[in-house]
């Protein structure tokens, strides 16, 4: 089968030939992928922020993995816990306190690959961004910590309950870096994949990675379909040889289209933006396109912070200026008006009311 008749295949599933949970009209629409859950409104990560998600419409939800000590995957931002978890708090779990160099940055924490599943699953979730969403913060220590299995498992009862098919979207974390230290995740992925039947291009699942070795790996393990993330500056963590911005040139995509799937570029290279207002959309989607590459841009936020002064909204001088969301359907729009094929929100409410 060649590279342009398996993506022809995947799209006509996602028409609807191959889902018949989703209606061939709403297939067509960009899809709404929960980036780490509604964690806009509740701590990523969590079932509450994943079943909030559901709830909301969004398509997919998005875990990103880690593993354990034990080569259990967990869902976590990343390996360092100490700032989404309450184990900074635990006295017995004081002396695993370290610090350790991953991806070249220097970080001091506690680390999932130093702890058991059994450990983690004693600690509770916290909000990451308190300084801007210090409502989420009510729903410290609720949460326990997920396994990727359970997030699956998540997803499935959202299908059921809605009548709408709910994807997963697993994002690799560093996994240069675990291979390293004797806790590769491919081949634990491509496992949990099978044990799920997501390892077909037509499942509602995508992988997704930075790095480029992974996904060339599990090009050759499995059938999911499979997504490059990119970022607006620097490189895959594996290949100092490449940029991004070279990545996303129109050779470079082509070269991204022997094996992946598609694109997960970071929305200021679909829409840029300076400090005052957003800037006409680039070529990057249709060059994308071109490449055989769906689109899927990350990730749209709603607070100020996030957004340039035009699309701010509230009094500049109150204490939680930047916590205040702002005019962000704007956003949305000319990322769906660019032609992008889904995008990644921690408002996915926003995100299909803006789809429309």
């Amino acid at each position: 089968m060649t590279l342009l008749t398996r993506r022809a295949l995947t799209t006509a599933a996602l028409a609807g030939t191959l889902l018949p949970a989703m209606s061939r009209a709403a297939a067509r629409k960009p899809i709404v992928i929960a980036h780490r859950g509604a964690s806009g409104l509740r701590p990523e990560h969590t079932r509450l922020a994943y079943d909030l998600a559901i709830d909301q419409g969004c398509d997919f939800i998005e875990p990103d993995l880690v593993p354990t000590q034990d080569g259990h995957l967990i869902v976590r931002h990343e390996n360092e816990i100490g700032g989404t978890t309450d184990v900074a708090s635990r006295p017995e779990f004081a002396d695993r306190k370290t610090t350790k160099t991953v991806d070249g940055q220097s970080l001091t924490g506690w680390f999932a690959e130093d702890f058991t599943l059994a450990e983690i699953k004693t600690l509770r979730a916290r909000e990451r961004l308190p300084q801007l969403r210090p409502a989420n913060a009510r729903y410290d220590g609720q949460a326990p910590l997920l396994t990727f299995d359970e997030v699956v498992a998540i997803a499935k009862a959202g299908s059921r309950r809605t009548g709408r098919t709910i994807g997963v979207y697993p994002e690799l974390k560093h996994p240069r870096y675990f291979a390293s230290i004797g806790l590769p995740t491919e081949d634990r992925l491509v496992a949990r994949l099978k044990a799920h039947d997501l390892d077909s291009a037509t499942a509602a699942v995508f992988v997704q990675c930075f790095e480029v070795g992974p996904l060339q790996t599990l090009r050759g393990k499995t059938k999911a379909r499979l997504v490059q993330l990119t970022a607006s500056e620097g490189g895959p963590a594996d290949r100092p040889d490449l940029t991004y911005a070279a990545m996303t040139s129109a050779e470079g995509l082509k070269a991204v289209g022997v094996y992946a799937d598609g694109l997960g570029p970071e929305k200021t290279q679909v829409v840029p933006q300076d400090a005052d207002r957003l800037l006409p959309a680039t070529s990057l989607v249709q060059d994308a396109h071109a490449a055989g590459l769906v689109v899927h841009p990350w990730t749209v936020r709603a607070e100020n912070y996030f957004l340039p002064a035009s699309l701010r909204r509230g009094d500049a001088s109150a204490a939680d200026y930047s916590a205040q969301a702002g005019d962000v359907e704007a956003v949305f729009k000319a990322l769906y008006a660019a032609g992008v094929d889904g995008l990644f929100s921690d408002f996915p409410g926003l995100a299909v009311a803006a789809r429309g």
